[in-house]
């Protein structure tokens, strides 16, 4: 394998191509820079996405009741919950959106053959120095992202908890309206 395509493929190089490609995309694009959400939604779809593998994160977060769900309430389940991931990402996206970013990567840990890693970065801006961490497993289409450390805490963890409660209020189904009415109120 050459170095270029080791480079390529190994988990600090995927999440710096999808970070980096974002914020690029985002800075290079007028109306994202002047603050329109959902051309900064666009960018992140178009340049973060593909970088992840959020039908895991999806089911991780919905936990037991992922089995107990249909194939087209998980379908929903999967759809709702990558909309409200993007959002999220999105939002953070935007406060960064005039302001002079520098990214700092860690190298992965992850020793040949492991199929789980976290890569460790750091977002330099007139904010600070916030650090950020990347979950990610090794697929078939190599390493993708499947949770975000942010502030301390892991994405899936955070959700995990809302989603519980949502499941025991009205169980699938109640988490899927939730979660539509969620994306409905940060999209209005």
């Amino acid at each position: 394998m050459s170095t270029a395509a080791f480079a390529q493929s190994a988990p600090d190089a995927v999440v710096k191509a999808a970070v980096e490609g974002t914020v690029n995309a985002m800075k290079a694009d007028p109306q994202a820079r002047g603050g329109d959400m959902a051309r900064i939604t666009q960018v992140v779809e178009t340049h973060f996405v593909p970088s992840t593998n959020f039908q895991r994160t999806t089911r991780i977060a919905v936990g037991k009741a992922w089995t107990t769900a249909t194939p087209e309430q998980q379908k929903q389940l999967y759809e709702q919950f990558q909309k409200l991931l993007v959002g999220t990402y999105a939002a953070s996206l935007s406060q960064l959106r005039d302001q002079d970013v520098k990214f700092k990567f860690l190298p992965s840990t992850a020793a040949a053959g492991d199929r789980d890693t976290v890569v460790q970065s750091h977002v330099i801006s007139n904010g600070g120095d916030d650090a950020v961490g990347y979950r990610l497993e090794k697929t078939a289409s190599g390493w993708k992202i499947y949770d975000i450390n942010m502030m301390g805490a892991w994405l899936i963890q955070v959700y995990q908890t809302q989603f519980a409660d949502q499941l025991a209020k009205g169980g699938i189904d109640g988490l899927i309206n939730f979660m539509i009415a969620h994306n409905a109120r940060s999209a209005g």
